[in-house]
């Protein structure tokens, strides 16, 4: 990391310095009249979005809650690679991957042939397909996952901490209202002032506030979809037991028991077991939603049978049932009269769409949610970009949304439906053979990497693809190891990217470095260039377009001195020279090579500032640069 750019200071580097500093022991400030954008709900969505806004020193957020103080306990445990590569862009993956499960294997369990009443062990998998990510798939608890993003808010510049014991009431939108046109009633839920109603107004709102959202009501969307038929218990458990698979993720199938899935938990200690409580109907939906805890526990003893598993200690259990639900639209960008206009009004995770556990997408999706949303409202409020970036959140996030909802469904079906009995094929059920086939092909989802935004505004046409075959357009960027030349640190190129709002450009040299050359100063002189245009003449180079260089000689064989200056800029108060622009390949891991780069032409890929790869030109493709940028960036 890098830090010190305007002046030396003492203490953790990571806590950036006080916007407004308030004097030790000082209480925080009343919600204010006007904000730029109100966050209602501080789950996963809202954290994120909240943990991005942060970033910008100049936008004042405020995010409210129900509840009288941070999460403590949580439903979802899962946390895909995507998703900790997000976590690495806020500086909390190391954090995350120390206190977690890792998830490395997965075993499937089926009845025994020779004793359908017990169970064996029929098949054992990689999680997670080899060089996938960077990071493996892990389970921390959700009100941990909440805990790593409060800690980035409150070492902001914003020192952004939620208000607690508020509620959105009311949200009305008046075009006609000036600046801030959402105003947003909220009613205090904290014993001592109950009920007590309190008005602010918003550029923008954001409803993170779960399936029930306010929010979601206040822009006419409903949640549409299946309705729920199948139920599960689920409980964290400290036990002893005889299985030996504890310590693995496990997908059991029972004959007649139902079925069971085992996660382990961070601790080594810990497992959640989620267990098969069978259809819902009409009839016994009441009875299933009045489980007890005893009966859960009694279940998987009944399914792990040969197995015994004494139940020791229950943290935390519930009772749920796996349904599908999404909205049309993620914003408030049709009027009632289906007129278009500006969005002012968004909603995001549980609030536009849920899922069933079993596939450990709620959670994760929720927080792309809030990524992808969140450094655009950032850009349009910094005056980077127009407002029409705005609609680009819905019309991204909503079919991906849909997509994995039609996978869960498939996904949850074959988790809850009983094994093929051999003696009795019209029975039906799912081959255990086919559900452990399902899992290994359903990995991309599973890791969070299946997501694919379509050509669009922030999307160009894969006309160029064949450059850069391993950074496919649309699709995040997939990271590699690289050098960092200046001074000879393996690094992954990926992580020089921040949640800071800034695009990426990753110049990979051609054959004799020409054309790099060349690309290099047409953005460092050129009265057309897209990295002078976009920033404005007090800021530094980078503040916008972050340019990087890849070489393909070995870092022994390049000159620091002879790197272009645009690759050497001078930022700060000082005009210090930022070291981290330029590196060479890894011999170990050529990314030429890993990511199937052109090594004769050489290729630009631009990546946004969610790391999704935006698209892939020619390093002389100066023209289709600028045009690609025009739409999305306000050009000087």
């Amino acid at each position: 990391m890098q830090f010190h750019l305007n002046g030396f200071r003492v203490g953790d580097p990571l806590i950036e310095p006080a916007v407004e500093p308030v004097a030790e022991g000082a209480s925080r400030a009343g919600m204010p009249e006007t904000v730029d954008v109100l966050i209602a709900g501080s789950g996963p969505a809202g954290l994120v979005l909240a943990a991005q806004l942060s970033q910008f020193p100049s936008i004042t957020t405020r995010i409210v809650e129900r509840r009288g103080g941070p999460l403590l306990m949580g439903q979802a445990d899962g946390v895909a690679c995507r998703t900790v590569e997000m976590f690495n862009a806020f500086g909390l993956s190391e954090r995350l991957l120390r206190e977690a499960y890792w998830v490395n294997e997965t075993v499937f369990w089926r009845p025994d042939p020779q004793n359908r009443g017990a169970i064996k062990r029929t098949g054992r998998v990689q999680d997670t397909e080899q060089g996938m990510s960077e990071f493996p798939h892990v389970i921390v608890n959700q009100a941990r996952v909440q805990d790593y993003l409060l800690d980035a808010m409150r070492r902001s510049a914003r020192r952004l901490e939620p208000d607690y014991g508020l509620e959105v009431v009311d949200v009305q939108r008046d075009d006609n209202a000036g600046e801030y046109p959402v105003r947003v009633t909220l009613r205090s839920t904290d014993p001592s002032r109950l009920d007590e109603l309190v008005t602010v107004r918003a550029r923008y709102v954001v409803g993170c506030d779960g399936a029930r959202s306010r929010v979601r009501t206040a822009i006419g969307q409903t949640l549409r979809g299946d309705a729920a038929n199948h139920a599960w218990g689920v409980i964290d458990a400290l036990a002893v037991t005889d299985f030996p698979d504890i310590r693995l993720k496990a997908a059991i199938q029972s004959a007649t028991k139902g079925n069971l899935l085992i996660i382990p938990r961070e601790g080594g200690f810990l497992a959640r077991f989620y267990v098969d409580l069978g259809e819902v109907t009409p009839d016994n939906r009441d009875s299933i939603k009045r489980t007890t805890v005893e009966r859960i526990i009694q279940t998987a003893q009944s399914i792990l049978h040969p197995y015994s598993l004494d139940v020791k200690e229950v943290a935390w259990f519930s009772v749920y049932e796996v349904g599908q639900r999404l909205t049309d639209r993620f914003d408030d960008a049709v009027a009632a009269d289906g007129t278009s206009r500006e969005p002012r009004i968004f909603i995001a995770g549980d609030a536009c769409h849920t899922h069933s556990a079993k596939a450990g997408q709620g959670m994760n999706v929720s927080m792309q949610d809030g990524f992808n949303l969140g450094w655009k409202l950032g850009a349009v409020l910094q005056g980077r970009s127009g407002v029409d970036v705005l609609r680009t959140y819905s019309d991204e996030r909503q079919p991906v949304a849909r997509e994995l909802i039609d996978f869960d469904k498939e996904w949850s079906a074959m988790m809850a439906a009983p094994p093929k009995d051999p003696n009795r094929p019209e029975a039906g059920g799912v081959d255990p053979a086919e559900l452990q086939a399902y899992f290994v092909r359903a990995g991309r989802y599973t890791a969070g990497v299946a997501t694919r935004y379509r050509p669009g505004t922030l999307t160009g046409e894969a006309t160029h693809q064949a450059l850069a075959k391993g950074f496919e357009i649309g699709t995040r960027f997939h990271s590699s190891s690289v050098i960092r030349l200046a001074d000879a640190k393996p690094v992954h190129l990926g992580h020089a990217a921040l949640a800071d709002g800034r695009w990426r450009l990753y110049a990979f040299s051609d054959a004799n470095g020409s054309a790099l050359e060349a690309l290099c100063e047409h953005l460092a002189t050129s009265s057309d260039s897209v990295l002078r245009l976009a920033t404005a003449n007090s800021a530094d180079i980078d503040s916008v377009l972050d340019l990087r260089a890849v070489l393909q000689q070995p870092h022994r064989e390049v000159r620091v001195e002879a790197l272009p200056s645009v690759l050497l800029p001078r930022k700060g108060r000082y005009g210090l020279i930022d070291y981290e622009k330029a590196f060479t390949s890894d011999a170990a891991t050529d990314i030429f090579d890993e990511r199937g780069i052109d090594r004769e032409r050489g290729a630009l890929v631009v990546v946004r500032p969610d790391q999704y790869v935006a698209h892939v030109l020619p390093l002389d493709a100066y023209a289709e640069l600028n045009t690609f940028f025009r739409p999305i960036l306000r050009m000087r």
